[in-house]
């Protein structure tokens, strides 16, 4: 007897749960050949509110952690993508239509990247502070800290190109919103359930599936949102539309660069992009 397909609804991830939209609203995801994968959840303006009141409740006790702590948290997560590596390049070949060759190089580059960031987390403070000179008898110190929540517009790579902006931002201690791929969420999904189960405390990092163009706005304009990382967004309209909505909370904005080679070794100023430094003044002898 022919066994039923098992039908799969992936979920949004929040707060380290995985619940449905509050809006009931799902959407269908295709895959390479334009054949049904699986329904995916169609967050709303109250999922976001949720994931940002979630991050926001992270960030005190993830950003006092220490950075060798994150960075082990980090590399956990790589350990796990690891032994789970056969079901995500089964997604990625189904998704994208690509090669099995292809899809174990983009398995691989995402758990080298993880890596990457774990080797950096405790080391980023001292690259970007320091001890400074003064004309005076003060010690002067600069020390780098992280913003708060960050809404980041993940781009197509549905596993690569989210670690590759996903992993910069909790690094270096900051909480985030993400709003996985629009044409390839499912493995974003099942990045989650590696988040889930690899040490990430709830909240740090929230998942939501669905428009762009319609969570954009709200994210772009909460003002418990400290940053908004637009990676993902290739409509330079929307791209002008959520800066517009940053700007009324002075939000720090990374905006999107067509020219980037997420392949590529990257560059400090992901990490960087939402670091403020702080510099502190002492006297001596006190």
């Amino acid at each position: 007897m022919a066994r039923a397909d098992v039908r799969k609804t992936y979920k949004l991830y929040i707060n380290g749960q995985f619940p449905r939209s509050e809006s009931g609203r799902t959407f269908e995801v295709l895959d390479a050949k334009g054949g049904f994968l699986a329904n995916a959840s169609h967050a709303s303006r109250k999922d976001a509110r949720d994931a940002v009141s979630a991050a926001r409740s992270a960030f005190p006790s993830w950003s006092a952690r220490t950075a060798y702590n994150r960075g082990q948290i980090i590399y956990r997560v790589a350990e796990v993508l690891e032994g789970r590596r056969a079901q995500f390049e089964a997604e990625i070949i189904a998704a994208e239509g690509v090669t099995a060759a292809k899809a174990r190089q983009y398995v691989d580059a995402a758990i080298d990247r993880l890596v990457w960031y774990a080797g950096w987390a405790d080391k980023i403070a001292q690259v970007t502070g320091g001890a400074n000179d003064v004309a005076g008898p003060f010690f002067n110190h600069s020390t780098p800290e992280p913003s708060g929540v960050i809404a980041v517009m993940a781009p197509q790579g549905p596993l690569f190109g989210l670690v590759s902006v996903l992993a910069p931002v909790i690094t270096t201690g900051n909480t985030c919103v993400v709003v996985a791929s629009e044409a390839y969420p499912l493995t974003s999904i099942t990045l989650a359930e590696v988040l889930a189960t690899s040490d990430v405390p709830a909240g740090v990092v929230n998942i939501l599936t669905g428009p762009q163009a319609e969570i954009g706005p709200w994210l772009a304009s909460h003002l418990d949102v400290h940053g908004l990382d637009l990676t993902g967004v290739t409509d330079p309209d929307l791209a002008r539309t959520l800066e517009e909505g940053a700007a009324d909370s002075l939000k720090r904005v990374r905006r999107p660069d067509p020219t980037e080679d997420l392949l590529a070794t990257p560059a400090l100023d992901r990490m960087t992009a939402f670091l403020e430094i702080k510099t502190v003044w002492h006297p001596m002898g006190i």
